[in-house]
């Protein structure tokens, strides 16, 4: 099938905060983006069946996947969605646990002097875990599976990202640097993949955005991938950093659907594209005190 064409979008909201923006995965959000109007075409149906298997009877979990839906594009000057887990506005529901809301209070005071400016993002540093809580996704909005028998291969189109999973028993590596995505060995229980994740760098944040989520070199995660049937993928997360949070992050559950094209593109970054960002960003306080 013909790849859908591929938007790298950078917003740059007038009055308030910048986003790195994720990518855009459709001929109709390529269509929309330059008014900066969302997306109404119809996702692409999601194929029915049952879990298709590897020749030693665990799923298979090759493919492109994404969450099933075109990105929904701000428009221009709109303010940027709250952080997960962000203080409740006035009248409005309480938000969802996040990794920031459970940092420690030097970490709170930590936070409250790093903004969108400080996003290592706009450096091209890949997060540690993902801005749509989805590792597989990184920065962007689409990921890749490539499983083997001795490894699962998990490419992002953003920043050159890419995690080599071994699924063959080994332990984690100790003669290698910390590196942005970690060290990742897998394991089967059952028909759930189980990753394990650890040996941080300090240097990347959670995720991305301006969304300020650092972590320290003791973060360890735990994921698990479930191919519920031939078109879903659902994905839990459990993280935890003892050194900044006060306890667990349990991540909510997240789906991942089938994409309608079989091949994900690279999506470079230089630093050259995220110039005038971070310029614009350090020129404003974007409404901090």
């Amino acid at each position: 099938m013909k790849r859908p064409f591929v938007a790298f979008i950078f917003i740059v909201a007038s009055a308030a905060a910048i986003v790195v923006g994720a990518a855009g995965f459709s001929s109709a959000v390529a269509q929309t983006g330059a008014a900066g109007g969302a997306s109404t075409a119809s996702a692409p149906a999601t194929p029915a069946g049952p879990v298709p298997r590897m020749a030693d009877g665990h799923p298979d979990l090759s493919g492109v996947w994404w969450p099933g839906r075109d990105l929904q594009i701000r428009p221009l000057g709109d303010p940027p969605p709250a952080a997960p887990g962000a203080a409740p506005t006035a009248g409005g529901p309480p938000r969802r646990q996040s990794f920031a809301s459970l940092y420690q209070p030097w970490a709170q005071e930590k936070a409250k002097t790093l903004g969108d400016k400080d996003d290592p993002s706009l450096r091209c540093v890949p997060t540690a875990f993902g801005t749509l809580n989805v590792s597989l996704y990184d920065v962007g909005f689409v990921g890749q599976i490539v499983q083997t028998p001795k490894f699962i291969i998990m490419l992002a189109e953003t920043y050159h990202g890419f995690r080599i999973v071994p699924i063959d028993g080994r332990p984690h590596r100790d003669d290698v640097a910390p590196s942005f995505r970690g060290d990742s060995v897998g394991r089967w229980e059952g028909d759930t993949l189980v990753v394990d994740r650890t040996n941080f760098s300090e240097a990347n944040w959670m995720g991305a955005e301006g969304i300020v989520s650092f972590h320290s070199n003791a973060l360890h995660i735990v994921e698990r991938y479930r191919r519920v049937d031939a078109g879903t993928i659902e994905v839990d997360a459990t993280i935890e950093d003892p050194k900044v949070l006060t306890g667990p992050w349990k991540v909510p559950t997240q789906t991942l659907k089938l994409a309608p094209f079989d091949q994900i593109m690279e999506i470079g970054c230089s630093g050259v594209e995220t110039a005038p960002l971070m310029e614009a960003a350090s020129k404003q306080n974007y409404g901090k005190k």
